[in-house]
């Protein structure tokens, strides 16, 4: 990976660490990914003139991501429903790299250097550390556990589509921009068929909140899918799940919220697969 695509999937990833820090406005977990839907919708339509528009075989690949990207928002509702935030959220990102890797071998004919797959190893592993150890008991079952790899397969997923479609379009910004757009549609649609009308009004309340996180959000991804047109699909996806590292960080030295030794191992463990991708 070149330097120049390696430094800005970490500035994507310190972005998205960002975007999940600010979201604490106490809505709902379906009106806060609806805001932030509708937040980058409204940010690409004045921008969406200004770039270069997709070939037209990419269309499919377009719809088909922002199908994707409402499936990876609903499933992650439901995993958050039914179980911790910190064990749902790392085991979802952290399993996602791994599946994008194997695809990527599989049925893409990529060939990865060895210390570009230990790298991806070590980076899941840090964060399924966390998944492990987001509990008392360390472990999930039932629903919590079909969500949360439900997210993970959408997670992947939609990676996936979007680094080839965004090759196929021949331009990441205009692919990620109409993807935004049917990812709004989307989510609106889930939004009125799940809470009614009563899912809009409350977004008011948050608006000022909902403009940053939406506009780290989309500056995170649009990021992340230029970088897919620049490098392996699977060494910018787990290089992106750094995004957990920063959070740590932040967590520890700016919130001075307390930071328990397994964290630690796990930013440890995402420390060095960062370091290794660069080797």
């Amino acid at each position: 990976m070149e330097n120049h695509v390696f430094l800005a999937v970490l500035a994507a990833a310190l972005l998205h660490a960002g975007w999940n820090l600010v979201v604490k406005i106490g809505l709902n977990r379906v009106s806060t990914v609806l805001l932030l839907a509708l937040v980058q919708a409204l940010i690409v339509l004045p921008i969406l003139p200004f770039v270069a528009q997709p070939v037209p075989a990419s269309w499919s690949w377009i719809v088909a991501a922002a199908i994707l990207h409402t499936g990876y928002k609903v499933f992650l509702v439901q995993a958050y429903a039914h179980a911790d935030l910190s064990q749902a959220y790392p085991l979802a990102r952290g399993t996602a790299p791994l599946i994008i890797t194997a695809v990527s071998v599989a049925s893409l004919g990529v060939a990865f250097e060895p210390v570009s797959l230990l790298a991806i190893l070590s980076i899941s592993a840090g964060i399924l550390l966390m998944a492990v150890k987001g509990s008392a008991d360390g472990r999930m079952k039932g629903k919590a556990l079909f969500y949360a790899l439900g997210t993970a397969g959408f997670t992947a997923s939609y990676t996936l589509v979007d680094g080839i479609g965004a090759r196929i379009a021949e331009t990441p910004s205009g692919f990620i921009l109409w993807m935004v757009l049917g990812d709004a549609v989307g989510m609106v649609a889930y939004a009125a068929w799940t809470r009614g009308r009563s899912a809009f009004p409350a977004l008011l309340l948050a608006w000022k909140t909902g403009i940053a996180a939406g506009a780290m959000s989309l500056g995170s991804y649009w990021i992340a899918i230029w970088a897919f047109t620049q490098a392996p699909i699977a060494l910018v996806a787990a290089l992106r799940e750094s995004s957990i590292l920063f959070a740590v960080i932040i967590a520890a030295l700016i919130l001075r919220e307390p930071v328990s030794g397994w964290r630690w191992a796990s930013a440890i463990a995402i420390a060095i697969g960062v370091a290794l991708m660069k080797l």
